[in-house]
């Protein structure tokens, strides 16, 4: 019996979801954790796939590790948690061509590519949905240029370490993007504050308004009340 689990890397913890499929069969559940954490330790931090391949008779197991997710993958060069929650406004990283062809390269055979440009390119569109800048830019924009023979040369060599030096002007790059994305969000911020405080005020305002409003309705029956009182004192002058 074949059991697929998605499991963080040499983190795996019980859980209902194995309980449920291991416990009928007298499996040792502390043992499946040891070994399923021993396999994955080179993989903390990611989400990883395995897979259980359990004798129900024998009560026997063995775990095999399949490699991770893209994206977790991406996450892990760039020593993110997480990706952007708003990737067309909000960036997180920046990566470079040389970084995603290592991670092509251990991808390949699992994307069914028909070659490193192919699967470099599929690994490429997975950096737009995590709001990932590749070498900078745009990723569908590093796409074009890599339909366009920009980084045949990287590729045909397999190239998956980059310079000290490009890596610090990525870094720096993406230090010049994020504080842009930090002033604007305060500004957006401060905007904000500003009309919910308008509207307070403009609210405060009409509630102060409405009860100076009953005097003037009095001041203009009171003359009215008087009419007769004066009617008579002419009838007498009269």
């Amino acid at each position: 019996m074949k059991i697929k689990l998605i499991v963080d890397g040499g983190s795996m913890k019980p859980g209902p979801a194995v309980a449920q499929q291991l416990g009928p069969m007298g499996i040792n559940m502390g043992k499946v954790i040891q070994e399923v954490n021993e396999a994955t330790a080179g993989f903390k931090g990611m989400k990883v796939p395995v897979e259980l391949d359990v004798n129900k008779t024998t009560k026997e197991f063995t775990v095999s590790v399949s490699s991770p997710p893209v994206s977790e993958l991406i996450k892990k060069e760039l020593n993110l948690e997480k990706g952007s929650g708003e990737a067309g406004n909000v960036k997180v990283g920046n990566i470079s061509v040389e970084q995603l062809i290592g991670i092509a390269k251990t991808k390949m055979l699992g994307m069914l590519a028909r070659d490193l440009k192919a699967a470099l390119k599929l690994v490429i569109g997975s950096c737009k949905s995590l709001g990932i800048l590749v070498d900078s830019k745009d990723p569908v924009e590093i796409i074009a240029e890599v339909n366009e023979g920009k980084y045949d040369s990287e590729i045909k060599q397999e190239k998956t370490e980059l310079s000290d030096e490009k890596r610090r002007t990525l870094e720096n790059k993406f230090a010049e993007v994020k504080a842009k994305q930090d002033k604007d969000k305060k500004a957006l911020e401060e905007a904000k504050a500003k009309e919910e405080a308008e509207k307070a005020e403009a609210a405060a305002a009409a509630t102060t308004a409405a009860p100076g409003a009953k005097p003037a309705a009095a001041a203009v029956v009171a003359p009215a009340a008087k009419a007769p009182e004066a009617k008579k004192e002419e009838k007498k002058k009269k």
